[in-house]
């Protein structure tokens, strides 16, 4: 399994980006999949998720702004980030769980400026 992340960029405050997230080796439709990022000088955190009941969750710092979706035909897995935000600056990686087990991307940067 390989996932290959990007869409990532510099963008100003407001603005939107949408990131992609290719696999290979599997398929996103029937797994939990999701998007994480790292800030700088912080801990990974979660940002969206689609479980593999299909439930989606999203933090609460990205509500209302980020969207989640996957295309089962191109087996990609995107995130739609709207309203930037200095604060969204991280890398953003890309997960999938199968089988118990967590493949992860490469990570896209991200940098959102004010």
């Amino acid at each position: 399994v390989q996932l290959q992340a990007s869409g990532g960029g510099l963008v100003r405050a407001g603005g939107s980006l949408k990131l992609s997230c290719a696999a290979s080796g599997t398929t996103f439709g029937l797994n939990a999949v999701g998007w994480y990022r790292q800030p700088p000088g912080k801990q990974r955190e979660v940002v969206a998720r689609i479980s593999a009941d299909r439930t989606t969750n999203y933090a609460d710092a990205v509500k209302g702004r980020f969207t989640i979706s996957r295309d089962i035909r191109q087996n990609t897995l995107y995130l739609q980030m709207n309203s930037l935000r200095p604060e969204d600056t991280a890398i953003y990686s890309c997960m999938l769980i199968k089988n118990r087990k967590e493949y992860w991307g490469q990570g896209t940067q991200v940098t959102v400026s004010s």
